[in-house]
């Protein structure tokens, strides 16, 4: 049997140690949800339905001694921590687009195992590629 992983890793830094308060609790709310906890009054819409894919680790950190999130997975989440990153760029205002590569890989060796992708998102939009979809465009 072959174990199957998704790895990313990245850094968003905060305005202040208030966003990022908010940030972990509200990581700590949606982890809950996937474990199948109920959802909370007041847990944005905009997050409810990707919960299911809450598949990510966020840890406190800093950037140059500014408040940030440290944001990594061996277990994919892609689109949940793409959506937590917008709707933290949306409620907080924050202008500058986040972006993060991650690679899938296995344990043991599998011809379709194997691939990655980016993401850039910014409050409004969230671009998303994998090396799957850019191999089908090179072929079509």
């Amino acid at each position: 049997m072959a174990d199957h992983f998704t790895h990313f890793s990245l850094l968003i830094r905060l305005p202040d140690e208030a966003a990022q308060a908010y940030a972990l609790d509200l990581h700590h709310q949606a982890s809950r949800i996937c474990q199948g906890d109920e959802t909370l009054d007041g847990f944005p819409a905009d997050l409810a339905e990707c919960t299911e894919d809450w598949h990510f680790e966020v840890e406190a950190d800093d950037i140059e001694s500014h408040p940030a999130l440290w944001l990594h997975s061996e277990n994919g989440g892609i689109d949940a921590v793409c959506a937590y990153i917008q709707h933290l760029l949306q409620k907080f205002n924050l202008k500058e687009a986040v972006t993060f590569e991650w690679s899938h890989d296995c344990s043991k060796p599998r011809t379709d195992a194997y691939g990655g992708g980016a993401a850039v998102i910014t409050a409004t939009e969230i671009k998303t590629m994998s090396t799957h979809q850019w191999l089908q465009k090179q072929l079509a």
